[in-house]
């Protein structure tokens, strides 16, 4: 399998508001950058979609390290959360409502295809990668 680091971030203008997401894909000496946005969205959305978008553009099945500052996204996968609220309905453990179930389902189904760790990192701490990320997220959302 090929390894790829994907580094991810997302941005909002509010919560709800112009939001927009930032990624960093690097494949041995090759780095590709992506970005977009919604104008009307959820911080916690657009950290989703931007792990969503970097790995679907994977043309084969990789072995990534993801690294990203959103614990939400992070905790949601390592800690087991959306499997579990998957399993239950898309309930969580208080048998409210899960939040953002379309985009957690496509991340549960990139993941079935991708061999993905997961890396958080504190977030506006100087990480290259993840300062460039906010950058193209915000850039992004500012321009909506």
């Amino acid at each position: 399998m090929k390894k790829v680091e994907i580094y991810t971030d997302g941005a909002c203008r509010g919560n709800p508001g112009k939001g927009g997401w930032g990624a960093v894909l690097i494949y041995g000496e090759n780095k590709k950058e992506l970005c977009g946005g919604e104008k009307e969205t959820t911080n916690n959305r657009m950290e989703l979609t931007a792990a969503i978008e970097a790995l679907a553009i994977l043309k084969e099945p990789c072995k990534v390290t993801m690294t990203s500052d959103s614990q939400y996204l992070i905790n949601g996968i390592t800690k087991g959360w959306a499997l579990s609220w998957k399993n239950n309905g898309w309930r969580k453990s208080d048998r409210s409502p899960a939040l953002n179930v379309d985009l957690w389902e496509k991340l549960l189904e990139l993941l079935e295809i991708h061999d993905v760790e997961f890396i958080w990192v504190k977030g506006h701490a100087g990480h290259k990668y993840n300062e460039r990320c906010d950058e193209l997220a915000t850039s992004f959302a500012d321009s909506l």
